[in-house]
């Protein structure tokens, strides 16, 4: 099936991913070049190709896409160094993408309309019913009513507003810091972003507006007490206002002096009780989000449950230092040269995320809890995996602040075809389906089967990144022919696989078996 088949990012060849992209604007075929190229960039493109036209309006195209690309104008003026998008090239890939078998018919714009993708994607929350499990999780990108109203508009579920409390929130300048990969892409993200700094008050008007606009929209509504009256208080406002349901925060790393935010989260007999008295002071569902902070969360999750409560959120940011800079000595991001403890985000924790969901997922005593799953959720991808842990519905930040509420559209098109391909008709029907292979312990795994990688010579270029890989750090099984073509020696393999995720040509596989 064609969805096994991605375009590799770096065919992006740095395309910025621009807002009001100037080759959409220029396309005489109106085939909207910068969404096409922005679905490749979300694992989106069998999608993609589906919605071109049969025939590729290219073919004779003079390409005024590239052209007009500001990166390319960029670079034939000398004020970036950098390659050139050839995104006449990116399409030509989408209709190789296209002709491969789809085992979806009809294809085209309103084939796929036809189709009904976002009916599978319906799903709910705790019992609440929501049009995708796509929500917003709580930080700067659900703050205010305006954000909250463009991401509705933008097809997002619902989302999960900033966490709310009864004390003064003063920020800091700057709260930001990165790992940088690819294309200006951070994989890594920290924040030292605190709460919501609106009064409660305004809050709720927040929430009673977007009530009245957005009836069917789900709000869940974050938030963190001082004291029990707090807790309880809070919880019976945010209803009061019009909140769906409740999320207590018991996780942010960044609030957690004096007994708030992720050092209730590492105690769970304070989840058990702060979740009792936030459900006892509400008649709507009730969302304890965990901290990742600890070795194990079903502790705390089990104390939650015992507290009344209805699901789990997991997981909130990791405590961290990204980097510390060379010449102040101070880590980043440095505030008047001091800095302090952050919560990590981003691609770089989602096997993090994932291996606390999978916890949640598999244990019995949690089996009726909604999961609403987080931790680096970037593309569909990504959401299928944690629905495949166990999440039921899914939040993300991250890769908002990075690209935009835009993203929904890759994330709900790319989501809801997988799911039509493999017959699923509901996200529930996903939900936890790879729990039975998952094992917290490598003890139950087979031991006596090696499987061989598998060289294709065709992609193979002789670079050698294999041999270094297997020479310094496996089992010295392979090595370059005089003529650069690969060596393996059968005796000496492992099958370890070291070699195939080094390789950057893609050109090593899982091959043969040998007992």
């Amino acid at each position: 099936m064609a969805f096994k088949k991605f375009i590799s990012r770096s065919d992006m060849l740095g395309c910025l991913l621009c807002d009001k992209p100037v080759c959409s604007a220029v396309c005489p075929a109106k085939i909207e070049p910068g969404k096409l190229l922005r679905s490749i960039w979300f694992k989106n493109e069998e999608y993609a190709s589906l919605t071109l036209p049969e025939i590729s309006p290219c073919a004779a195209c003079q390409a005024p896409c590239e052209k007009a690309c500001v990166k390319n104008l960029a670079v034939e003026e000398g004020r970036s160094n950098s390659s050139r998008v050839h995104i006449k090239k990116l399409i030509e890939k989408l209709y190789e993408v296209k002709k491969e078998p789809h085992d979806i018919e009809p294809a085209g714009e309103e084939g796929l309309q036809s189709l009904k993708l976002e009916d599978c994607l319906k799903t709910d929350i705790c019992g609440i019913p929501v049009e995708n499990p796509f929500l917003l999780s709580s930080s700067v990108v659900a703050s205010t009513y305006d954000m909250c109203a463009r991401a509705f508009e933008a097809g997002w579920a619902g989302v999960c507003f900033k966490t709310i409390c009864n004390f003064p929130i003063h920020e800091c300048s700057p709260r930001f810091s990165a790992l940088e990969g690819d294309n200006n892409n951070f994989i890594g993200f920290k924040n030292i972003e605190q709460l919501s700094d609106h009064s409660v008050e305004e809050n709720m008007e927040i929430f009673r507006r977007l009530k009245e606009k957005y009836p069917t929209k789900f709000i869940l509504a974050s938030i963190m007490g001082q004291n029990e009256e707090e807790w309880g208080l809070l919880a019976k406002k945010c209803q009061e206002a019009g909140a769906d349901a409740i999320e207590l925060n018991f996780s942010c790393p960044n609030m957690a002096d004096g007994g708030l935010g992720s050092d209730i989260g590492q105690i769970p007999d304070l989840v058990e009780k702060f979740t009792r008295i936030a459900k006892n002071a509400c008649s709507i569902p009730v969302i304890a989000k965990l901290t990742p902070n600890v070795a194990n969360m079903s502790p705390a999750a089990e104390a939650a449950l015992r507290g009344g409560a209805d699901g789990i959120a997991a997981i909130n940011t990791i405590k961290s230092i990204t980097g510390v800079n060379l010449h102040t000595f101070v880590s980043e991001p440095s505030v008047h040269g001091k800095s302090a403890l952050g919560g990590y985000s981003g691609a770089a924790v989602k096997p993090i995320a994932l291996r606390f969901i999978a916890e949640l997922g598999a244990n019995p005593a949690l089996k009726n809890l909604h999961i609403t799953g987080m931790g680096g959720i970037g593309n569909w991808t990504d959401a299928a995996e944690f629905i495949l842990l166990g999440s039921g519905s899914l939040q993300v930040t991250t890769a908002v602040m990075k690209y935009g509420y835009r993203i929904i559209e890759d994330l709900k098109s790319g989501l809801a075809l997988y799911l039509k391909q493999k017959g699923f008709k509901s996200v529930s029907e996903l939900k936890g389906l790879a729990l039975d292979s998952f094992h917290m312990s490598t003890d139950i795994l087979e031991r006596d089967t090696v499987i061989y990688p598998r060289f294709d010579l065709k992609k193979c270029i002789g670079c050698g990144r294999c041999t270094i890989s297997c020479s310094d750090g496996g089992h010295q099984a392979l090595s370059l022919s005089p003529e650069r073509k690969i060596r393996l020696d059968a005796k000496k393999c492992v099958g370890c696989h070291l070699c195939l995720l080094v390789c950057p040509q893609k050109a090593i596989s899982s091959g043969g078996v040998r007992r």
